[in-house]
């Protein structure tokens, strides 16, 4: 087992506030509808976007690359507790990257309509995993904002 400090290095958080109340940003976060528009960073879109949003069920999304390159992540959900949080699996089917994340996403109530979103990303395999997952994350979440 990895020491607590190398741990808490390969992990990160990321937070937003939104202008749009909270059951409004958990269906965006779940909807497939709605990951279509922002589950990809940049210039990717997301040609397939699918949720069995219950324990135990699957997820699947599919980024794609300007140039056709398709980027394919799949997981399973471990908590479902809407509106407040989801816990799931991320794992790549494409490209080099091996095993599997795990993902938290908080959505807490600020008033006045506002919802801060905190994601949780944890159980990178280096550093470096990391630090690609945060600049993929960032732009993923600079569109979820946009939405609102």
């Amino acid at each position: 087992m990895a020491p607590a400090s190398q741990t808490r290095t390969r992990s990160l958080r990321l937070t937003r506030v939104l202008a749009a109340p909270r059951d409004k940003v958990f269906r965006a976060w779940t909807t497939p509808a709605e990951l279509k528009r922002w589950a990809s960073p940049g210039e990717m879109t997301t040609p397939v976007a699918e949720v069995d949003l219950q324990v135990g069920g699957r997820y699947r999304i599919h980024m794609q690359a300007p140039d056709g390159t398709v980027h394919q992540v799949t997981g399973v959900y471990q908590a479902v507790e809407p509106p407040r949080r989801l816990v799931y699996t991320w794992a790549w089917e494409t490209g080099a990257e091996k095993g599997e994340s795990l993902i938290t996403v908080e959505f807490l109530e600020r008033g006045a309509g506002q919802t801060e979103v905190i994601l949780t990303h944890e159980r990178f395999p280096s550093t470096e995993v990391r630090d690609r997952h945060q600049q993929g994350w960032m732009g993923c979440l600079d569109k979820f904002v946009a939405l609102f």
